[in-house]
């Protein structure tokens, strides 16, 4: 064998092994209760997966569902009321039974798309750009709702900081119908229920902190490596 052949070999195999799939499917059940078994083979946690349940029909057509799970953001909201371990990113090792829609007999299940917690990307391209672009928008819209306390909590409190906040999250609503806007909004209507000053300025402190972290964790997994 060549040296360059050898070369072109083991380039090959390197290609090839980056490329696997960190992802496992196991047991597989279809009906009215379809669900699939997912492990995490990876040596650091997976935070968005995609799987296509595909099901041959006569004729020889086929139908393909996709489902996707985007779970950067447990690492901060794991077990917070309204969580759901479904949703959360899988650690390494990690096995999960994971629901799906009623699939027929003879509906395969199969990993097309996984990203790794360090932004690598593997599988179908059209698939991870949507996981990619959907972090981006969630990304800037935690930038915006930061960005509004950060301006507004040191000049305002209490009932006055409440007022200039739902004016600042119905604009940003308008603008951009994204959950960290619309959650924002939520938020601070259900504040205004607080009973005194000090403690309306606490809990929107509290918020703009957790939304801080937020942001910065949007941040770093919104930028795609690898593939």
């Amino acid at each position: 064998m060549s040296m360059r052949i050898f070369l072109s070999t083991v380039l090959l195999a390197a290609v090839a092994s980056a490329a696997e799939m960190p992802l496992k499917v196991s047991d597989v059940a279809t009906g009215a209760q379809s669900h699939a078994r997912l492990t995490n083979t990876a040596s650091q946690p997976v935070t968005a997966w995609s799987l296509a349940a595909t099901t041959r029909a006569d004729g020889g057509r086929t139908h393909r569902e996709v489902f996707t799970v985007d779970g950067y953001l447990s690492e901060l909201t794991h077990g917070l009321p309204g969580s759901s371990e479904q949703r959360e990113r899988l650690m390494p090792g990690q096995s999960r039974q994971v629901s799906l829609d009623a699939q027929p007999a003879g509906t395969t299940v199969d990993v097309i798309a996984a990203v790794l917690d360090d932004g690598t990307a593997i599988g179908d391209q059209e698939v991870l750009a949507g996981i990619f672009a959907k972090r981006a928008r969630e990304r800037d819209g935690l930038k915006a709702v930061a960005d509004a306390f950060k301006e507004i909590l040191p000049a305002k409190h209490g009932a006055d900081a409440l007022a200039a906040l739902k004016q600042r999250f119905s604009a940003l609503v308008q603008r951009d119908d994204s959950i960290p806007c619309r959650a924002a909004l939520e938020a601070v209507q259900t504040f205004e229920q607080k009973g005194t000053p000090e403690q309306i300025d606490q809990s929107l402190r509290s918020y703009a902190d957790f939304v801080t972290r937020q942001y910065a964790l949007a941040a770093k997994h919104a930028e795609r490596r690898g593939n």
